[in-house]
């Protein structure tokens, strides 16, 4: 049973797992990202981010033909400098509620992710892609560079390759990006819920607090030098032991060693 949330552009439901499903809607067959979107999927993200009992967030576009074919066009097209900062401000704070989002983040993918929507699935954590699926980053082709949240595609896919895309404008296919480990999965589209559910689940089946601590740390890890991440982790594994949940966990895995040990061959 699942318990429906609507907002003025997300549908957002929750599983008896503790998965939540955002999806945008309202925002045209290709859920282009205007302002009004944004700021209402944020707003959403940032609510959702204060439930403990949350462990994954799925988000998605309403509809097959895409999961967020880019920024508004229409509304860009009126943009001034002081209002253009404005603008992708709003694209930020979105990506940036993604990616500071305290459970893991799965987006699914299925026809066009372009632009500022490619830029949203580099923020999330998991990317699971139909077989359809399309991805670039064309801004240059309207007079606009590629920015904020594409700054991780370097960190993805390798300085060449988010080059390649950034300043040609081309597109790739899904096996393009699973070769180029810009997505985890592909799937046949048809195939593409279960799969995103069985990555969602994935997370419910481990321990809620070690994930947490462990996308805290994955995003601690990126501004900090080597050795500084090495030795600012010793403290927090230390702490883990403090909710006696390793201790737990660990007894029962040997039980269960033991156990399968006793069982006739």
């Amino acid at each position: 049973m699942t318990r429906p949330l609507e907002t003025s552009h997300t549908r957002v439901t929750f599983d008896a797992d503790g998965v939540a499903t955002v999806e945008i809607h309202g925002a045209g067959v290709l859920n282009v990202l205007s302002t009004p979107v944004a700021v209402d999927v944020t707003a959403v993200i940032d609510e959702l981010a204060e439930r403990n009992e949350l462990r994954a967030l799925v988000l998605r576009g309403s509809g097959e033909r895409a999961f967020i074919g880019g920024a508004d066009l229409k509304q860009m097209a009126t943009l001034r400098p002081d209002s253009a900062k404005e603008f992708i401000s709003g694209l930020a704070a979105l990506c940036e509620s993604l990616r500071q989002f305290p459970t893991p983040v799965i987006a699914r993918l299925p026809g066009w992710c372009l632009g500022a929507g490619l830029e949203v699935a580099a923020a999330c954590d998991i990317r699971v892609a139909g077989d359809d699926a399309h991805f670039g980053m064309p801004e240059v082709a309207v007079g606009i560079p590629s920015v904020i949240h594409g700054a991780l595609l370097p960190r993805l896919i390798g300085t060449a390759r988010a080059a390649w895309l950034m300043l040609t404008a081309e597109s790739i296919d899904a096996a393009a990006a699973l070769a180029w480990g810009l997505v985890h999965e592909v799937v046949a589209q048809p195939d593409l819920d279960d799969a995103v559910r069985q990555a969602a689940h994935r997370f419910v089946e481990l321990s809620s607090s070690a994930v947490r601590q462990q996308k805290r740390l994955l995003r601690a890890w990126e501004d900090m030098p080597l050795e500084q991440a090495v030795q600012s982790s010793i403290g927090e594994f230390a702490s883990a032991f403090e909710s006696g949940e390793p201790q737990r966990l660990m007894s029962a895995f040997f039980d269960r060693i033991k156990q399968a040990r006793q069982l006739p061959a």
